[in-house]
């Protein structure tokens, strides 16, 4: 006779039938056998839950099938070594002697349209003590409440080099979020010039918004992150990580670079809709506060600046001008 909790714990489980699923569609295996073995582990599944006496018997078997495919996916292996998108093949990295710090490959590209572009790279060298701000970008593509999220290190309100965390993608692989939570891209860290990471994003790709925000703080706060992240950077260098959509993304990642701007909160639900994180900012003060926020987003909009700079050699500081909380006279102590 069947249990009627079996049918309770089928309910709890189908998050998992799902994953797993997915996990095995999006399995290394050759055509067809990703969409057979998905599809023969869902079908089990439900069986399991549907033809055991009972639920503990019907727990216990899927259990087991779970087991299975959560241990090929973890034996799924990132890796440095594939045939990469032309502005995602080389790795940035850094050299660091005391405050003398040495980025290598840093990216310029030089677009003609968001997929024409030519690959530019180069080496700078910028010295900790200069560090004088770090800023935040929020790049809205229509959705609102997901966003992605950068952060730009300024060093004596001159120069100012910019890093996105994104998932790595091979030579004609779109991103997919769903593709996104299966090991299916590498993560990296695109250490770039503004003019590149930036531009792209205002000038070239259609409907994006970008809001750029001064986060307080002291040199010594903008100095550690300012390493954290160069940390991360060097390690993805010598060993790849997988990217994640929901737990290893642009915002997570952020977020445990810049811990100590979230030491006041413990949770809040905007530390996941990433697309309120300036609100959630504004409201630890972590970002200028003179203006009612609603006001202070609608200034904080570079799109016409950044489009008005395009090319110049100036573009960091024009897309600057004006907007609130950007006072190059008085850098951080």
């Amino acid at each position: 006779m069947y249990d009627r909790r079996s049918f309770i714990a089928l309910f709890f489980a189908l998050p998992l039938i799902a994953w797993g699923g997915g996990s095995l569609y999006y399995s290394p295996f050759s055509t067809p056998l990703p969409t057979i073995a998905a599809g023969g582990f869902v079908l089990v599944s439900l069986a399991v839950f549907f033809l055991a006496r009972t639920w503990k018997q019907a727990v216990s078997r899927f259990a087991v099938l779970f087991a299975v495919v959560l241990v090929i996916f973890l034996f799924k292996e990132p890796s440095n070594e594939r045939n990469w998108q032309p502005d995602l093949v080389l790795l940035p990295s850094a050299t660091i002697e005391g405050d003398r710090i040495t980025i290598h490959n840093i990216r310029n590209c030089d677009y003609r349209t968001e997929t024409d572009f030519t690959v530019q790279h180069y080496d700078k060298t910028f010295d900790l003590k200069e560090l004088t701000s770090i800023d935040l970008y929020l790049v809205d593509w229509g959705l609102t409440s997901v966003v992605h999220t950068m952060l730009s290190f300024g060093f004596n309100n001159r120069d100012y080099v910019a890093v996105s965390i994104e998932a790595r993608k091979e030579l004609g692989e779109g991103y997919s979020t769903i593709k996104g939570f299966f090991r299916q891209y590498e993560l990296t860290y695109v250490v770039a010039d503004e003019r590149d990471l930036v531009r792209l994003r205002t000038n070239y790709r259609p409907g994006e918004t970008a809001y750029l925000y001064r986060l307080q703080g002291n040199k010594k706060l903008f100095q550690e992150i300012f390493l954290d992240y160069l940390r991360s950077i060097n390690r993805l260098k010598d060993k790849a990580e997988w990217y994640n959509a929901l737990l290893t993304n642009c915002t997570t990642q952020l977020r445990g670079h810049t811990r100590p701007y979230y030491q006041k909160v413990v949770w809040d639900w905007r530390l996941l809709a990433n697309g309120y994180a300036d609100a959630l900012a504004y409201e630890t003060g972590t970002i200028d506060t003179s203006l009612p926020f609603t006001e202070l987003k609608r200034q904080s909009i570079i799109n016409p600046k950044a489009q008005a700079a395009d090319q110049d050699h100036n573009f960091s500081l024009r897309i600057r001008e004006g907007l609130p909380g950007m006072n190059p006279t008085a850098p951080p102590k």
